[in-house]
């Protein structure tokens, strides 16, 4: 097998290529071709989970939502964190990213699908929120490169007023909301703050535990008792 022969490919709904591949003794998923995730990348993922704790060290308590499965790591991290008899819903809008887990990438997460405290929705993150009066703890957003680069098109509905709002609403007061991008983006910032979360951006680094390599951007935003409507 050539380096990076695909080991498995899908289309997305936008009829864009999703390669499973093996590069360099690592695991990494690419759509149109471009990188969008790595076996070798979680630092940011694990900082999310901390971000959603209600205080440094406290147990995220109640239902959390983790929007993107990805390769385990974001859940794997709020598994980590979450109280015993805490529930996670996981949506993933790509079945082929599901069968991929089962597959091949469980192992580099310690096969978070198995938890029973997991939740697996396959189905788009808006249409899952607007049929649901559930009010999370906590919601971790890694569905994109970020608010200005997308894995499909329709995603760009997360990262505007519609799709904050419908994050905003899916809150329990004082719920936070967690946003990973590739990089900073003072728009989101503001689109934010407009929607009525308290928001701040945090740095992260790609790679857990080190002092070089990218840094990624986590937004932030609390839910206060601030009515938008």
């Amino acid at each position: 097998m050539r380096l990076n022969a695909p080991l498995a490919t899908a289309r997305t709904p936008d009829g864009e290529a999703l390669t499973l591949s093996r590069e360099n003794g690592a695991h990494v998923v690419r759509v149109r071709g471009e990188l969008l995730m790595s076996s070798r990348l979680s630092g940011s993922e694990a900082a999310m989970a901390d971000l959603a704790r209600p205080d440094v060290g406290e147990p995220v308590r109640g239902r959390v939502l983790v929007a993107g499965l990805g390769m385990g790591f974001t859940l794997r991290a709020v598994l980590d964190c979450a109280a015993a008899d805490a529930v996670v819903d996981v949506l993933e809008l790509l079945p082929a990213v599901v069968a991929w887990n089962r597959e091949f990438l469980g192992e580099h997460a310690g096969y978070p699908l198995e938890d029973p405290r997991v939740r697996l929705h396959e189905t788009d993150v808006l249409a899952y929120l607007t049929g649901s009066t559930r009010r999370y703890a906590a919601i971790l957003v890694d569905v994109d490169n970020g608010p200005e680069a997308f894995t499909v098109a329709a995603n760009a509905r997360l990262y505007q007023d519609d799709g904050l709002a419908a994050f905003y609403h899916a809150l329990a007061p004082r719920g936070v909301l967690v946003v990973w991008s590739a990089f900073r983006s003072r728009r989101f910032e503001r689109a934010l703050g407009k929607a009525g979360f308290d928001a701040r951006s945090v740095t992260a680094r790609a790679r857990a535990g080190s002092a070089k390599g990218a840094r990624h951007t986590l937004f932030v935003g609390m839910r206060g008792n601030r009515d938008t409507t």
